[in-house]
């Protein structure tokens, strides 16, 4: 077989580039398992002091708010609600705009809102990363070093072969570890968000209506001006 020229140093340098991966990718696994063990422990940890809010209590509340409507009341309604504390913080400045127009009301609820989805997501960011990337990297991990095991077959060093083939089911190991672990972690988390979110959405909705019936005459001075 006639050799192309040049392609003995094209491979070479290739040999280089993935064999010098290699450590890169070990740490990148190391620090992927050590967070996904870390987040665990925070997802039991958030388990036990997480806000379970039934049903039932959004439903009262939302029956409180529009019966008698008063906006004023809205704030004590708001107060002693089983809520996490940044959605109480949404829903009382939502009440505090009684100087604005429904659609300009309904504008800022949705920034809000879109403001509180954003932190949320960039909750789940990191888990989702390793979800996918600790996978890649272990397969990774698995091919790079087996290049140069199969070589010492070749060349009959078991013992390098060996190590190679340890190497590479650790990091294949390790990657899928942190991948399962890290999906668990934002399955499960991404569930209670949504239900924080759908909870918020119903809240802030039912304030925008009580609002809306009751500042007609602001809404009126607004337009007049």
């Amino acid at each position: 077989m006639v050799a192309v020229p040049g392609s003995e140093i094209l491979s070479a340098a290739l040999h280089v580039v993935s064999q010098s991966l290699l450590i890169p990718v070990i740490v990148g696994l190391l620090l992927f398992m050590a967070y996904a063990i870390i987040s665990l422990g925070g997802l039991l940890s958030e388990y036990s002091n997480r806000i379970k809010i039934e049903v039932n209590e959004i439903k009262n509340a939302i029956f409180s708010m529009t019966n008698p409507g008063n906006p004023e009341k809205i704030k004590e309604i708001i107060k002693p609600m089983n809520i996490p504390e940044s959605q109480k913080k949404i829903l009382q400045e939502l009440a505090k705009t009684t100087n604005l127009t429904p659609k300009t009301r309904e504008a800022l609820a949705r920034k809000l809102i879109e403001a509180e989805e954003l932190k949320i997501a960039k909750s789940l960011e990191k888990t989702d990363i390793i979800t996918r990337l600790g996978p890649t990297l272990g397969l990774m991990g698995t091919l790079i070093p087996m290049g140069p095991g199969l070589a010492a077959l070749g060349a009959g060093d078991i013992q390098t072969l060996a190590q190679a083939i340890i190497v590479a089911f650790d990091t294949t190991v390790v990657g899928l570890a942190a991948g399962g672990i890290s999906y668990v972690i934002s399955k499960i988390r991404r569930r209670w968000y949504e239900e924080y979110l759908s909870n918020l959405e119903a809240l802030a909705e039912t304030i925008l209506e009580v609002m809306k019936d009751a500042t007609p005459a602001t809404e009126a001075a607004w337009r007049s001006k």
